[in-house]
Protein backbone atom coordinates (compact mmCIF):
# COMPACT_ATOMS: atom_id res chain seq x y z
CA UNK A 1 0.00 0.00 0.00
CA UNK A 2 1.85 3.35 -1.12
CA UNK A 3 1.50 6.26 1.91
CA UNK A 4 -0.23 9.34 0.80
CA UNK A 5 -1.14 12.24 2.75
CA UNK A 6 -4.11 10.31 4.31
CA UNK A 7 -2.19 7.28 5.10
CA UNK A 8 -0.28 8.36 8.41
CA UNK A 9 -2.34 7.16 10.73
CA UNK A 10 -2.64 3.92 8.91
CA UNK A 11 1.08 4.02 9.18
CA UNK A 12 1.34 4.57 12.87
CA UNK A 13 -1.27 2.27 13.52
CA UNK A 14 0.51 -0.73 11.43
CA UNK A 15 3.25 -0.18 12.84
CA UNK A 16 2.70 0.29 16.32
CA UNK A 17 0.38 -3.28 15.93
CA UNK A 18 2.77 -4.87 14.70
CA UNK A 19 6.40 -3.94 16.11
CA UNK A 20 7.84 -4.99 18.97
CA UNK A 21 7.92 -1.61 21.07
CA UNK A 22 11.83 -1.09 20.53
CA UNK A 23 12.12 2.21 19.11
CA UNK A 24 11.25 5.71 20.20
CA UNK A 25 9.29 6.96 17.22
CA UNK A 26 9.06 10.53 16.05
CA UNK A 27 5.80 11.17 14.57
CA UNK A 28 6.22 11.65 10.96
CA UNK A 29 6.24 9.06 8.42
CA UNK A 30 8.95 9.25 5.97
CA UNK A 31 8.04 8.08 2.24
CA UNK A 32 9.85 9.66 -0.69
CA UNK A 33 13.86 11.06 -0.64
CA UNK A 34 15.27 13.29 -3.16
CA UNK A 35 19.22 14.04 -3.13
CA UNK A 36 19.94 15.51 0.52
CA UNK A 37 15.95 15.74 1.25
CA UNK A 38 13.16 13.60 3.06
CA UNK A 39 9.82 13.92 2.44
CA UNK A 40 6.81 12.92 4.87
CA UNK A 41 3.37 11.84 4.41
CA UNK A 42 1.70 15.38 4.22
CA UNK A 43 4.94 16.36 1.22
CA UNK A 44 6.52 18.24 3.58
CA UNK A 45 10.79 18.61 2.94
CA UNK A 46 13.23 18.19 5.62
CA UNK A 47 16.95 18.33 5.50
CA UNK A 48 18.47 15.18 5.61
CA UNK A 49 21.59 15.69 8.44
CA UNK A 50 20.94 12.23 9.89
CA UNK A 51 21.24 9.87 6.40
CA UNK A 52 20.21 7.11 8.34
CA UNK A 53 22.61 6.69 10.94
CA UNK A 54 25.02 7.31 8.55
CA UNK A 55 24.61 4.70 5.40
CA UNK A 56 23.22 7.52 2.93
CA UNK A 57 26.10 8.68 2.04
CA UNK A 58 25.59 9.52 -2.13
CA UNK A 59 21.59 10.91 -0.92
CA UNK A 60 18.28 9.50 -1.81
CA UNK A 61 17.24 7.95 -5.29
CA UNK A 62 20.68 8.98 -6.78
CA UNK A 63 20.22 7.79 -10.70
CA UNK A 64 23.47 6.59 -11.17
CA UNK A 65 22.92 4.48 -7.84
CA UNK A 66 19.63 3.26 -8.58
CA UNK A 67 20.02 1.76 -12.42
CA UNK A 68 22.85 -0.08 -10.99
CA UNK A 69 20.72 -1.79 -8.74
CA UNK A 70 18.19 -1.96 -11.20
CA UNK A 71 20.40 -3.71 -13.56
CA UNK A 72 21.90 -6.03 -10.99
CA UNK A 73 18.27 -7.51 -9.80
CA UNK A 74 17.99 -8.16 -13.38
CA UNK A 75 21.17 -9.72 -13.84
CA UNK A 76 21.76 -11.49 -10.73
CA UNK A 77 20.70 -10.68 -7.38
CA UNK A 78 22.06 -13.69 -4.92
CA UNK A 79 24.39 -16.04 -4.91
CA UNK A 80 26.71 -17.65 -1.80
CA UNK A 81 30.70 -16.83 -1.31
CA UNK A 82 31.10 -20.85 -2.12
CA UNK A 83 30.98 -19.71 -5.68
CA UNK A 84 32.98 -17.10 -7.34
CA UNK A 85 31.14 -13.69 -8.58
CA UNK A 86 32.55 -11.10 -10.65
CA UNK A 87 30.14 -8.42 -9.08
CA UNK A 88 31.98 -9.38 -5.96
CA UNK A 89 35.46 -9.45 -7.81
CA UNK A 90 35.14 -6.07 -8.60
CA UNK A 91 34.03 -4.73 -5.37
CA UNK A 92 36.98 -6.07 -3.76
CA UNK A 93 39.34 -5.00 -5.67
CA UNK A 94 37.50 -1.41 -5.54
CA UNK A 95 37.42 -1.62 -1.58
CA UNK A 96 41.66 -3.02 -1.53
CA UNK A 97 42.59 -0.21 -3.39
CA UNK A 98 41.47 1.95 -0.76
CA UNK A 99 42.47 -0.47 2.37
CA UNK A 100 44.78 0.81 5.01
CA UNK A 101 48.24 -0.93 4.45
CA UNK A 102 48.55 -4.43 5.28
CA UNK A 103 44.88 -4.83 5.53
CA UNK A 104 44.06 -7.63 2.21
CA UNK A 105 41.75 -10.04 3.33
CA UNK A 106 38.15 -9.55 3.89
CA UNK A 107 35.14 -11.00 5.31
CA UNK A 108 31.68 -9.77 3.78
CA UNK A 109 28.49 -10.30 5.96
CA UNK A 110 25.01 -7.51 6.10
CA UNK A 111 25.87 -5.33 9.08
CA UNK A 112 28.08 -3.85 11.06
CA UNK A 113 27.27 -5.80 14.34
CA UNK A 114 27.67 -9.01 12.32
CA UNK A 115 31.03 -7.46 11.35
CA UNK A 116 32.00 -6.53 14.84
CA UNK A 117 31.34 -10.36 15.86
CA UNK A 118 33.59 -11.47 12.80
CA UNK A 119 36.31 -9.69 14.24
CA UNK A 120 35.96 -10.65 17.62
CA UNK A 121 36.02 -14.25 16.46
CA UNK A 122 38.61 -13.61 14.07
CA UNK A 123 41.04 -12.13 17.23
CA UNK A 124 40.57 -14.66 19.08
CA UNK A 125 40.92 -17.29 16.38
CA UNK A 126 44.46 -15.59 16.27
CA UNK A 127 45.34 -15.29 19.51
CA UNK A 128 43.98 -18.21 21.54
CA UNK A 129 42.95 -15.42 24.41
CA UNK A 130 39.64 -15.06 25.58
CA UNK A 131 39.23 -11.31 26.51
CA UNK A 132 38.79 -8.30 24.98
CA UNK A 133 39.85 -4.51 26.09
CA UNK A 134 37.21 -1.34 25.03
CA UNK A 135 36.24 2.11 25.65
CA UNK A 136 33.85 3.85 27.77
CA UNK A 137 31.43 5.39 25.58
CA UNK A 138 32.02 3.20 22.73
CA UNK A 139 29.14 1.66 20.75
CA UNK A 140 29.88 -1.49 18.41
CA UNK A 141 26.62 -3.10 18.10
CA UNK A 142 23.70 -5.18 20.07
CA UNK A 143 24.29 -8.97 19.16
CA UNK A 144 25.95 -10.75 22.10
CA UNK A 145 29.60 -10.48 21.00
CA UNK A 146 29.22 -6.89 20.16
CA UNK A 147 27.38 -6.23 23.38
CA UNK A 148 30.10 -7.40 24.95
CA UNK A 149 32.47 -4.58 23.66
CA UNK A 150 29.77 -2.35 24.02
CA UNK A 151 30.16 -0.35 27.43
CA UNK A 152 26.66 1.48 28.18
CA UNK A 153 24.99 -0.62 31.00
CA UNK A 154 21.91 -0.14 29.28
CA UNK A 155 22.20 -1.80 26.16
CA UNK A 156 24.57 -4.63 28.20
CA UNK A 157 22.51 -5.12 31.64
CA UNK A 158 19.57 -7.22 30.41
CA UNK A 159 22.11 -9.63 28.61
CA UNK A 160 24.44 -10.22 30.54
CA UNK A 161 26.70 -12.62 31.15
CA UNK A 162 28.59 -11.93 28.17
CA UNK A 163 32.23 -12.36 26.34
CA UNK A 164 35.01 -11.13 29.24
CA UNK A 165 35.80 -7.50 27.90
CA UNK A 166 37.11 -4.37 30.51
CA UNK A 167 36.14 -0.92 29.82
CA UNK A 168 38.66 1.50 30.30
CA UNK A 169 37.89 5.28 30.21
CA UNK A 170 38.65 6.82 26.58
CA UNK A 171 41.81 8.69 25.77
CA UNK A 172 43.73 7.56 28.66
CA UNK A 173 46.64 5.40 27.58
CA UNK A 174 47.63 4.20 31.18
CA UNK A 175 44.74 2.81 31.71
CA UNK A 176 44.71 1.00 28.72
CA UNK A 177 48.28 -0.26 29.04
CA UNK A 178 47.28 -1.47 32.63
CA UNK A 179 44.01 -3.38 31.17
CA UNK A 180 45.88 -5.26 28.69
CA UNK A 181 47.47 -8.31 29.24
CA UNK A 182 48.56 -11.91 28.58
CA UNK A 183 44.49 -12.78 28.41
CA UNK A 184 43.49 -10.19 25.84
CA UNK A 185 42.52 -11.33 22.02
CA UNK A 186 42.11 -7.55 21.13
CA UNK A 187 41.35 -3.70 21.86
CA UNK A 188 38.45 -2.56 19.95
CA UNK A 189 37.93 1.14 19.64
CA UNK A 190 35.94 3.80 17.39
CA UNK A 191 38.40 6.49 16.23
CA UNK A 192 35.57 8.44 16.32
CA UNK A 193 32.96 7.44 18.90
CA UNK A 194 29.78 8.11 17.65
CA UNK A 195 26.90 6.79 19.56
CA UNK A 196 28.99 8.17 22.57
CA UNK A 197 29.01 12.21 21.80
CA UNK A 198 31.25 12.12 18.53
CA UNK A 199 34.22 12.31 20.37
CA UNK A 200 37.83 11.84 18.35
CA UNK A 201 40.36 9.75 19.46
CA UNK A 202 43.89 12.31 19.33
CA UNK A 203 46.48 10.81 17.59
CA UNK A 204 48.51 10.10 20.53
CA UNK A 205 46.06 7.99 22.19
CA UNK A 206 45.46 5.87 18.66
CA UNK A 207 48.97 5.28 18.88
CA UNK A 208 49.25 4.53 22.17
CA UNK A 209 47.22 1.74 21.29
CA UNK A 210 48.83 0.64 18.51
CA UNK A 211 52.11 0.12 20.76
CA UNK A 212 50.13 -1.82 23.61
CA UNK A 213 48.57 -4.55 21.39
CA UNK A 214 51.85 -5.22 19.76
CA UNK A 215 53.98 -5.23 22.98
CA UNK A 216 51.15 -7.37 24.76
CA UNK A 217 50.61 -9.43 21.43
CA UNK A 218 46.86 -8.55 21.43
CA UNK A 219 45.25 -7.22 18.16
CA UNK A 220 44.00 -3.62 17.61
CA UNK A 221 40.06 -3.76 16.06
CA UNK A 222 39.20 -0.34 14.93
CA UNK A 223 35.47 -0.17 14.49
CA UNK A 224 34.78 2.23 11.53
CA UNK A 225 30.95 1.01 10.91
CA UNK A 226 30.13 4.97 11.38
CA UNK A 227 33.23 7.04 11.01
CA UNK A 228 34.48 5.86 7.87
CA UNK A 229 34.53 7.76 4.59
CA UNK A 230 33.33 11.26 6.25
CA UNK A 231 36.65 12.71 7.60
CA UNK A 232 38.33 13.53 4.84
CA UNK A 233 40.19 10.27 3.86
CA UNK A 234 38.62 6.83 3.63
CA UNK A 235 39.25 5.60 7.50
CA UNK A 236 39.13 7.91 9.96
CA UNK A 237 42.27 5.99 11.92
CA UNK A 238 44.66 6.53 9.23
CA UNK A 239 44.86 10.54 10.18
CA UNK A 240 46.78 9.31 13.22
CA UNK A 241 49.21 7.76 11.41
CA UNK A 242 47.75 4.21 12.93
CA UNK A 243 46.84 0.52 10.81
CA UNK A 244 45.01 -1.85 12.95
CA UNK A 245 44.56 -5.48 12.12
CA UNK A 246 41.30 -5.62 11.57
CA UNK A 247 38.60 -2.92 10.42
CA UNK A 248 35.20 -3.02 10.79
CA UNK A 249 32.85 -1.34 8.35
CA UNK A 250 29.06 -1.17 7.01
CA UNK A 251 26.54 2.16 7.12
CA UNK A 252 27.97 3.72 4.09
CA UNK A 253 29.87 1.66 1.99
CA UNK A 254 27.08 0.73 0.06
CA UNK A 255 25.22 3.86 0.29
CA UNK A 256 22.82 2.43 2.79
CA UNK A 257 22.23 -0.99 0.93
CA UNK A 258 22.33 -3.59 3.97
CA UNK A 259 26.97 -5.01 4.15
CA UNK A 260 29.05 -5.23 6.79
CA UNK A 261 33.02 -5.35 5.99
CA UNK A 262 35.80 -6.82 7.73
CA UNK A 263 39.12 -6.22 6.42
CA UNK A 264 42.07 -8.26 8.19
CA UNK A 265 45.73 -8.70 7.96
CA UNK A 266 46.56 -11.19 6.03
CA UNK A 267 48.04 -13.34 8.38
CA UNK A 268 45.07 -13.74 10.49
CA UNK A 269 43.10 -14.21 6.97
CA UNK A 270 45.09 -16.51 5.52
CA UNK A 271 45.64 -18.54 9.23
CA UNK A 272 41.70 -18.82 9.09
CA UNK A 273 40.50 -22.69 8.39
CA UNK A 274 37.38 -23.04 5.61
CA UNK A 275 34.37 -23.01 7.84
CA UNK A 276 35.39 -21.04 10.57
CA UNK A 277 32.86 -18.23 9.64
CA UNK A 278 30.03 -18.03 6.88
CA UNK A 279 27.07 -15.69 6.17
CA UNK A 280 24.65 -16.57 3.68
CA UNK A 281 23.21 -13.61 2.47
CA UNK A 282 26.93 -11.94 2.88
CA UNK A 283 28.96 -10.54 -0.22
CA UNK A 284 25.99 -11.21 -2.43
CA UNK A 285 26.17 -9.73 -6.01
CA UNK A 286 23.32 -6.95 -5.35
CA UNK A 287 25.23 -5.68 -1.94
CA UNK A 288 28.25 -6.25 -3.68
CA UNK A 289 27.23 -3.74 -6.77
CA UNK A 290 25.42 -1.46 -4.46
CA UNK A 291 29.58 -1.07 -3.15
CA UNK A 292 30.89 -0.85 -6.13
CA UNK A 293 28.97 2.33 -7.43
CA UNK A 294 29.25 3.45 -4.27
CA UNK A 295 32.92 3.60 -3.61
CA UNK A 296 33.56 4.42 -7.12
CA UNK A 297 31.08 8.05 -6.74
CA UNK A 298 33.32 8.84 -3.99
CA UNK A 299 36.35 8.19 -5.73
CA UNK A 300 35.53 9.99 -9.16
CA UNK A 301 33.22 12.98 -7.52
CA UNK A 302 35.94 13.70 -5.01
CA UNK A 303 34.02 13.48 -2.11
CA UNK A 304 36.77 12.74 0.56
CA UNK A 305 38.11 16.56 0.32
CA UNK A 306 34.70 18.40 -0.34
CA UNK A 307 33.36 16.80 2.59
CA UNK A 308 36.34 17.79 5.02
CA UNK A 309 36.73 21.27 4.01
CA UNK A 310 32.50 21.65 4.54
CA UNK A 311 32.52 19.44 7.56
CA UNK A 312 35.37 22.36 9.22
CA UNK A 313 33.24 24.82 7.98
CA UNK A 314 30.08 23.93 9.88
CA UNK A 315 32.16 23.38 12.86
CA UNK A 316 33.46 26.98 12.69
CA UNK A 317 30.09 28.51 12.08
CA UNK A 318 28.30 26.49 14.81
CA UNK A 319 31.10 27.50 17.32
CA UNK A 320 30.49 31.09 15.88
CA UNK A 321 26.96 31.56 16.59
CA UNK A 322 28.22 31.77 20.25
CA UNK A 323 24.89 30.33 21.52
CA UNK A 324 24.37 30.12 25.00
CA UNK A 325 22.91 26.29 25.05
CA UNK A 326 25.71 25.20 23.43
CA UNK A 327 28.51 23.41 25.59
CA UNK A 328 30.86 21.91 22.75
CA UNK A 329 31.26 21.07 19.00
CA UNK A 330 33.40 18.31 18.26
CA UNK A 331 33.87 16.08 14.86
CA UNK A 332 35.97 15.50 11.71
CA UNK A 333 34.53 15.94 8.49
CA UNK A 334 30.83 15.31 8.12
CA UNK A 335 30.73 13.60 11.42
CA UNK A 336 30.31 16.26 14.08
CA UNK A 337 28.26 16.67 17.94
CA UNK A 338 27.27 19.53 18.94
CA UNK A 339 26.85 18.97 22.88
CA UNK A 340 24.17 20.87 24.84
CA UNK A 341 24.00 22.39 28.62
CA UNK A 342 20.77 20.68 28.50
CA UNK A 343 19.05 17.81 27.43
CA UNK A 344 18.68 17.26 23.76
CA UNK A 345 15.67 15.99 22.67
CA UNK A 346 13.75 19.80 22.85
CA UNK A 347 16.22 20.23 20.35
CA UNK A 348 15.55 17.56 17.87
CA UNK A 349 11.56 18.77 18.01
CA UNK A 350 12.40 21.94 17.42
CA UNK A 351 14.52 21.52 14.63
CA UNK A 352 12.18 18.56 12.75
CA UNK A 353 9.45 21.31 13.06
CA UNK A 354 12.46 23.81 11.30
CA UNK A 355 12.28 20.70 8.65
CA UNK A 356 16.10 19.38 9.47
CA UNK A 357 16.50 16.05 11.11
CA UNK A 358 19.61 15.75 12.89
CA UNK A 359 19.96 12.66 15.42
CA UNK A 360 20.52 12.32 19.69
CA UNK A 361 23.59 11.09 20.48
CA UNK A 362 23.95 10.87 23.88
CA UNK A 363 21.49 13.03 26.56
CA UNK A 364 22.65 16.13 25.80
CA UNK A 365 24.26 16.12 22.13
CA UNK A 366 22.49 15.55 18.91
CA UNK A 367 25.34 14.70 16.05
CA UNK A 368 24.82 15.73 12.32
CA UNK A 369 25.86 12.84 9.99
CA UNK A 370 24.45 14.19 6.81
CA UNK A 371 24.93 12.76 3.33
CA UNK A 372 28.49 12.97 1.81
CA UNK A 373 26.64 14.91 -1.32
CA UNK A 374 26.05 18.17 0.73
CA UNK A 375 26.70 21.53 -0.69
CA UNK A 376 27.29 24.81 0.46
CA UNK A 377 23.21 25.38 0.59
CA UNK A 378 22.61 22.14 2.32
CA UNK A 379 25.11 23.78 5.11
CA UNK A 380 23.40 27.06 5.05
CA UNK A 381 20.22 26.06 5.74
CA UNK A 382 21.50 23.46 8.54
CA UNK A 383 23.15 26.96 10.19
CA UNK A 384 19.84 29.29 9.77
CA UNK A 385 18.11 26.60 11.36
CA UNK A 386 20.40 26.18 14.29
CA UNK A 387 20.91 29.84 14.70
CA UNK A 388 16.94 30.28 15.35
CA UNK A 389 16.91 26.69 17.29
CA UNK A 390 19.82 27.53 19.51
CA UNK A 391 19.38 31.19 20.48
Amino acid sequence: MSATVADLAWIQKSENTHQAPLYAKRDIALVRGEGAYLFDTDGKRYLDAMSNYGVAALGHADPEFAAALADQLATLSTGHQSFYNDVRAAFLDELLSIAPAGLTRTFLSNSGAEGIEAALKFARAATGRPGFVALRRGYHGRTLGALAVTADTKYRAPFEPLAPAAHVAFGDAAALEAAVDETTAAVVLEPIQGEGGIHPASDEFLQAARRITRERGALLIADEIQSAFRTGAPWAITHSGVTPDLLVTAKAVANGFPIGVTLLAEAIGTALPAGAHGSTFGGNPLACRAGLVTLRAFRERGIYGKNAALGAQIVERIQNLNAPKVRAVRGRGLMIGVELKERVTPTLRALQERGVLVLPAGATTFRLLPPLIWEQQQADELLAALAETLA
